[in-house]
């Protein structure tokens, strides 16, 4: 025996158990193969014989670390080791004590730790409790060892003899089959009686589990007797009838005739497809009718003659009526209208003509997919949606082969199904969100699906047989066209569907969601109506959206609280005007805030626009300049492409430090500090160049900006003003902030019709090339008057532009 142990004063070697978990008082034997651990038990073997015994918290683990490992284990003395042939050593350990791992630890050239003793704390409650626990415990191992196949008696003769809960609970733990979870849980409670009661549990549990499980397999083993014993049947039944010189397949003779029928009527069918399904229909009529085979084939061909091969709708072609419905569902989206009266019109010209996919893209909520079942409506059509978002198996658009269990056709197939018509209008909706996995690519599934060349003969996997999708008028919709593989996006013609303006919205609301919320929560015109301001508050102050789905619900909010009033109130009820006031008393305090433009011309202030996927907003890029080293700062959540324009503004001002009396050598002594505000908003695009240069300038230069422009445009490094998109939702936020001027590039001078005209009214869209003509207008400088200064002639001041060739600008 080595010397007494003093815990703590010295790092003793660490032994990992993989899924075994000791404790204290048993003896036990087990296989160590692991080179850390080999070296662990000779260390010990030299120094005393003394092993701490942890389990890892993973099995899978093949070299934990120390922190790998679980905190309570077990101080154990090696009584035997000996090494087998092959490398593994034998070892036969009495387990001490339990311990706590200390802080000290060491990771080679083995595990090492220091520890300290976990003793087992006395048992506060009565004798009673703890001989109860004693009694449950024993009750309920007998329960288990009776469900447990192979259970030493001898076990369960010691366990009901102990009476030492202590000693109960180690011959329990070290004798049941629960995981090295549970047993590590058994070993960290700190007393007998919880450890008892806790293993109560666990053996409570692990009994009726069993109890489940042998039922489960009874139950399976006598399905399978009874289909092994009806399969005999059946056999002993076919040759009875054979005996007999029967037919006798079992097939209805009505059922077949009737099939074969209708695959004769089939009018749409090439003679090679026609072929297909009557060889089918042979081999079932030959079959037994209680075969799965032919259970296979008849799904087969119900399916083939469920199709719509000659089943069809005729087009709505007058143009008038179908714009009065286009404008009855939808207020604004003129592109989409435009587009599919286009497509009556060229149908009504030559009826042949099949025309192209649409793909209508924009931010969710502006109506992609509600204007597909309008379309449906104004042509005359069936509609069918197939989402297609998180589809990520080729079968789903494919279908599965018919040789697999359970195949079935993909959803395409289905749909026409569904529409019971070969002309049907199907939106295929979020055909951004397909992804693909080992399964195959739905996308590229897609394709052929997609191409008026091929989808004449589309092939399903199930079906096998090539069906006409060219009367087909699909539409798709998509929120972002980047995840789109190219090869499907060049067989659509993509539509772009812009945020609602704020007027937009307004008419939206006034037209459609308010008439829908009263009749869906049982209002009428008696109880409840908006006014004007109290809509635009509600879009201005409790919504930010490019849609108008919040719009709605905060509309039928206001419903419901108008409803609660009316059923409260009975006859005192009166009509309830919704404004700014009885706003907030419905809905509580405002939400957002409506931007605004400076109250001064200030220095090194200057208001920008920016686009964002709820619509345009003033951005406000400030800077300041102290003396210093020539440090640039750049703050405000700024993403990468904005700090380029930043640096980029920061070497084009050196270049034109003269003409505003900057000192040249600012970029040496000044420290400047560009920042937008709200830093907990991230903010990026190639749009802030020239506002950037504007405020540099304006701070270098000691120049005020006027408080009444905002100004929109990248900048090159020569000073050219490069153009930028989605200028129509960000003249609605300058409209919306107050601003007068609005600076955009002039190759931005076509977009300027797709803004809503009381935008265009309501202030002035000055075109600029350079950066030079930018600040011209935006500083105030002393010799000059506060009016706009003389421009270049080539420039042109536009009020109310006339419509010039839509050039759409990507941001």
């Amino acid at each position: 025996m080595s010397e007494a142990i003093k815990p703590g004063q010295k790092l003793f070697p660490v032994l990992a158990m993989r899924g075994i978990v000791m404790f204290e008082g048993s003896l036990a034997h087990f296989d160590v193969g692991r080179e850390k651990s080999l070296l662990a038990l000779d260390y010990a073997m030299q120094h005393g014989r003394r092993i701490l015994l942890v389990t890892q918290r993973d099995i899978m683990t093949e070299n934990p670390t120390t922190d790998q490992l679980y905190q309570y284990g077990v101080l154990a003395e090696i009584k035997q080791m000996f090494k087998t042939q092959d490398g593994i050593s034998r070892v036969l350990v009495e387990c001490l004590q339990r311990i706590k791992l200390g802080k000290n630890r060491a990771e080679e050239p083995f595990l090492q730790a220091n520890y300290r003793s976990a003793p087992i704390h006395p048992s506060e409650v009565e004798q009673e409790r703890m001989e109860a626990a004693i009694r449950l415990v024993k009750s309920l191992f007998e329960d288990y060892a009776q469900n447990v196949p192979k259970m030493n008696e001898d076990v369960l003769i010691r366990v009901m003899e102990e009476q030492d809960p202590h000693q109960l609970f180690c011959l329990i733990g070290q004798n049941t089959m629960l995981s090295y979870e549970q047993k590590q849980e058994l070993l960290e409670q700190d007393t007998d009686y919880l450890r008892l009661q806790r293993l109560a549990a666990i053996l409570d549990h692990e009994t009726n589990v069993m109890v489940i499980e042998q039922d489960l397999f009874d139950t399976v083993r006598e399905n399978l007797d009874r289909n092994q014993r009806e399969y005999v049947l059946r056999e002993q039944m076919k040759a009875i009838q054979q005996q007999l010189g029967e037919d006798g397949y079992g097939s209805d003779q009505e059922e077949l005739d009737e099939l074969q029928k209708q695959i004769k009527a089939i009018q749409n069918i090439s003679d090679q497809s026609r072929e297909k399904l009557l060889k089918e229909w042979g081999k079932l009529s030959k079959m037994p009718a209680m075969s799965q085979e032919a259970g296979v084939i008849r799904g087969y061909l119900e399916t083939v003659l469920e199709l719509p091969w000659d089943a069809s709708t005729q087009d709505n072609v007058d143009l008038k009526q179908a714009k009065k419905i286009l404008n009855q569902d939808h207020y604004g989206l003129e592109k989409v209208k435009d587009r599919i009266l286009e497509s009556l019109a060229v149908r009504q010209l030559k009826p042949g003509n099949q025309g192209q996919i649409l793909c209508l893209v924009g931010p969710p909520g502006v109506g992609k997919t509600s204007i597909g079942k309008s379309i449906a409506r104004a042509m005359g059509r069936t509609y069918v949606r197939l989402s297609l978002g998180g589809v990520k198996d080729e079968s789903d658009i494919r279908g599965h082969r018919k040789t697999y269990v359970g195949a079935m056709p993909g959803r395409i197939i289905n749909a026409l199904i569904q529409a019971k018509v070969n002309n049907p209008l199907i939106l295929l909706d979020e055909i951004d969100k397909m992804a693909n996995d080992f399964r195959g690519d739905p996308a590229s599934a897609m394709l052929e699906v997609l191409d008026g060349e091929q989808n004449n003969t589309f092939r399903d996997h199930y079906i096998e047989l090539p069906f006409d999708l060219s009367k087909v008028l699909f539409i798709t919709t998509a929120n972002d066209l980047s995840t789109v593989s190219p090869p499907l996006l060049d067989r659509m013609d993509v539509i772009e569907l812009s945020s609602y303006t704020r007027e937009e919205k307004f008419h939206i609301a006034k037209e459609y969601l308010v008439k829908k919320q009263m009749e869906k929560h049982g209002l009428t015109g008696k109880d409840v109506s908006f006014t004007p301001a109290g809509l635009y508050t509600l879009i201005d102050r409790y919504t930010r959206e490019a849609g108008v789905r919040t719009l709605e619900r905060r509309i039928g909010d206001i419903c419901r609280k108008v409803a609660l009033e009316k059923v409260t109130e009975g006859e005192e009820f009166s009509k309830k005007t919704v404004g700014g006031k009885r706003m907030e008393k419905y809905l509580g305090p405002k939400k957002f805030r409506v931007s605004s433009i400076p109250k001064t011309d200030q220095i090194g202030l200057v208001t920008g626009l920016a686009w964002t996927s709820v619509g345009g907003e003033t951005l406000e890029i400030e800077v300041s300049c102290v003396d210093g080293t020539g440090k640039v700062e750049i703050t405000g959540n700024l993403g990468s492409v904005m700090t380029e324009s930043a640096k980029l503004a920061v070497t084009y001002v050196r270049s034109i430090a003269d003409r505003y009396h900057i000192p040249k050598d600012f970029y040496k002594t000044k420290d400047i500090h560009i920042h937008a505000p709200e830093g907990a908003v991230p903010k990026d695009g190639p749009s802030a160049g020239v506002t950037m240069t504007t405020a540099l300038v304006s701070a270098l230069a000691k120049i005020p900006v006027r408080r009444t422009v905002a100004m929109t445009g990248e900048i090159s490094l020569r000073g050219r003003v490069l153009p930028i998109g989605g200028l129509k939702e960000k003249s609605i936020a300058a409209y919306r902030a107050g601003v007068k001027t609005v600076l955009i590039p002039a190759e931005n001078l076509p977009d300027l019709e797709e803004i809503d005209p009381s935008v265009r009214k309501g202030m002035e869209f000055l075109p600029m090339e350079t950066i030079d003509q930018v600040l011209e207008q935006a500083l105030v400088l002393p010799e000059k008057p506060e009016t706009h200064r003389s421009m270049d002639p080539s420039v042109v001041l536009v009020k109310n532009p006339v419509p010039a060739e839509n050039a759409t600008m990507q941001q």
